[in-house]
């Protein structure tokens, strides 16, 4: 198994430190802009979204005179998450306080509850938790002002969407246009795998957001230093390849696949079994909790959990022991279908073991959330993506190849958020003084002044903008295989999402945006930023300008390490940047855990589907093609093996088809 990304961190204990409110670093953040109408706080799983919350509401209720906070969750297991806490204990002004009767996350008929929800809007209380079903339902049943002075609170607000047809995301509409309540949104990911946007551009901006990264949150922990992100490729059964991917000494959760998806059997118990015989026998299931006692292979005994056995009377006693485990001890191996990600929370979890794609990326953050808490002992968190290998004779290896592809991309775009984020900052805001990590400088004092909007986009939206670049599947598949020049993302693709998402913008400013995201894709890929006091004695440093490096001149200086050169980052040449697959690491990936034949038997399936050369591609490979034919003596073939040299020749037809058109046309 190979780690597509694997990442360091300081152990700063910054983001679990609170502050003289009982504040983490996170919650504080979101507490500057608690005068905020429209709050939108992305921020990752186990950073305490929950409790920032309830800082706001009580905030909202006790000195901006709001009547009500009304907080609504996707499921009744996560209202669990905003129960009575005595917040004054650690310096805060007030507690949270949710009277037993205005908790609608319980067991009972949506009938009841929206009831409740209606006389709760109609008395004094004040704080009321529900699901995100009961609080559509009420909404039904109310005049939009009724909310008025209101707090409405969406936790895991990715289940919102501006499809029409998303009543959640009919609610927000109705509550901005239509009402003076204010907002608060919380998201651990703000993607959604269908592509469909979250909120409408002019509603977006109406919002104040307040990001924290994964980065951020990890890099603060105690106690894990690293986390990984690898895939394993298999042949034939999952069942067979998992010896080599599952460590039984590890605190493992463990997706099977969707009974829908090419990897399952179509026997979900059948999997279970399968997978209790890879890691032993079993001794027993206790009666009270469920929990199976199995006896291991290296001689330990342990405790599973199956949740994919959907038994009414077994599940609830299985879930009521995982709710309350105390110990690392308590629990080893869990068995999941659909369970086990969002808002489940076992802290000593250390691996992540996920079998079969999953186009979702919001599911693929839920799943890694629930390996990346803090937990005494633990070290290093792990998730693993188990893909089936396409077989050369299987009628359906374009079906696989595809999945294979789109699992490689769902984690690329997870390599952004979890690896330390590119900040940027303008040069003629410098005080010269040391700058924070991966802190790139935008020259602003000669050239075009980067504009506050621009810097914005870059420090807050840069993963939106690969996200979008990555729904274009065939595009970024190409990319991935190394079936299409690199210039075909950098300069056509990525810059008509830019456009597309920032129409406002000029083009000085979408190239600037365009231009700074290349580079921060680039910086993670090759590692990151190097300060130039840390750079080794015998660096081969390439200033870039021509200057002679020095000990005098690297001070302050940021460098990126390409192959055995340190490459001063003030200059660092956008010709170099456009030719760079922002993909690459993939394709390395790739081509190390399957064959010679396999991979060519990948590249050609997504050549076979490519789509067509465009115009502007096709000037933008002109130079290329003129270059290919002076240094081969010949024009590029499209029967060539070398992806490539083929796409050269398709662009070359492209060419001379709009020419004979143009003359054609002149002609008449």
């Amino acid at each position: 198994m190979t780690n597509l990304l694997h990442v360091e961190y300081g152990r700063t204990g910054q983001s679990a430190s609170l502050n003289s409110m009982g504040m983490r670093e996170m919650q504080a953040r979101a507490f500057e802009e608690r005068t905020s109408q429209y709050l939108l706080i992305k921020a990752p799983p186990a950073c305490g979204k929950s409790r920032a919350l309830m800082f706001l509401g009580l905030d909202k209720l006790e000195r901006q005179g709001l009547r009500k906070v009304i907080v609504a969750v996707p499921e009744k297991s996560i209202g669990g998450s905003f129960q009575n806490t005595p917040l004054t204990a650690f310096g805060f002004f007030s507690d949270w306080v949710v009277s037993p009767e205005n908790n609608l996350c319980i067991d009972g008929s949506d009938k009841g509850k929206v009831n409740a929800f209606l006389r709760f809007m109609d008395n004094d209380d004040r704080i009321l938790i529900c699901t995100h079903a009961t609080l559509r339902f009420a909404f039904d049943k109310l005049p939009v002002g009724t909310f008025d002075n209101c707090l409405v609170a969406i936790d895991e607000f990715h289940h919102v969407s501006a499809d029409g047809d998303n009543r959640l995301g009919s609610l927000i509409d109705d509550l901005m246009k239509q009402s003076n309540a204010h907002i608060v949104a919380m998201t651990g990911s703000y993607f959604r795998g269908d592509t469909v946007p979250i909120l409408l551009p002019e509603d977006e901006a109406r919002f104040t957001k307040v990001t924290y990264t994964y980065y951020e949150q990890l890099n603060g922990y105690q106690y894990l230093k690293s986390l990984g992100i690898g895939y394993h490729f298999y042949q034939g059964r999952y069942i067979d390849a998992l010896p080599t991917v599952l460590d039984a000494s590890k605190k493992t959760i463990i997706h099977i696949p969707n009974v829908n998806s090419g990897e399952s059997t179509k026997d979900k118990h059948g999997e279970v079994d399968a997978i209790l015989d890879v890691l032993g026998d079993v001794i027993a299931r206790n009666p009270d909790t469920g929990i199976l006692h199995v006896q291991g292979k290296d001689g330990r005994q342990l405790k599973i959990a199956n949740l994919v056995d959907d038994n009414s009377t077994e599940r609830p006693k299985i879930q009521a022991y995982l709710r309350d485990i105390k110990a690392a001890d308590d629990m080893d191996i869990i068995i999941a279908l659909g369970m086990a990600k969002e808002g489940f929370d076992w802290p000593y979890c250390e691996h992540v073991l996920t079998i079969g794609y999953r186009s979702s990326l919001t599911e693929i953050v839920q799943i890694i959330g629930r390996a990346t808490r803090d937990c005494d002992g633990k070290k290093h968190a792990q998730f693993t993506n188990l893909i089936a290998q396409p077989d050369a004779q299987d009628d359906d290896v374009r079906v696989s190849v595809n999945n294979m592809l789109k699992a490689i991309t769902t984690s690329l775009l997870m390599e952004q958020i979890l690896a330390p984020s590119i900040q940027f900052k303008p040069r003629s805001q410098w005080d010269g003084k040391p700058l924070p990590p991966n802190t790139l400088l935008v020259d602003d004092t000669t050239s075009t002044p980067v504009s506050q909007t621009v810097l914005d986009i870059l420090n807050g939206d840069k993963n939106e903008i690969i996200a979008t670049l990555m729904a274009k599947e065939q595009l970024v598949k190409e990319a991935i295989s190394e079936t299409t020049p690199s210039e075909t993302i950098t300069q056509v693709a990525l810059p008509a999402v830019i456009q597309t998402l920032y129409p406002d913008l000029t083009e000085g400013e979408q190239e600037q945006i365009r231009q700074g995201l290349l580079q921060s894709m680039l910086i993670s890929q090759q590692g990151g930023l190097i300060d130039g006091e840390d750079l080794p004695p015998d660096a081969d440093i390439d200033m870039g300008n021509g200057d002679e490096s020095s000990n005098n001149n690297i001070a302050g200086k940021q460098f990126l390490k390409m192959g055995e050169k340190f490459l001063c980052t003030d200059n660092l040449d956008i010709d170099l940047i456009d030719i760079v697959n922002p993909f690459h690491g993939a394709y390395e990936i790739l081509s190390k855990q399957v064959t010679a034949s396999m991979l060519k038997t990948i590249q050609e399936t997504v050549s076979a589907s490519k789509s067509q050369v465009s115009e502007e591609e096709a000037v933008i490979l002109w130079p290329k093609i003129k270059q290919f034919k002076h240094e081969q003596g010949r024009e590029p073939s499209l029967n060539s093996s070398e992806p490539i040299e083929v796409r050269y020749a398709e662009a070359l037809a492209f060419i001379r088809r709009m020419k004979q058109q143009q003359l054609a046309n002149q002609g008449q």
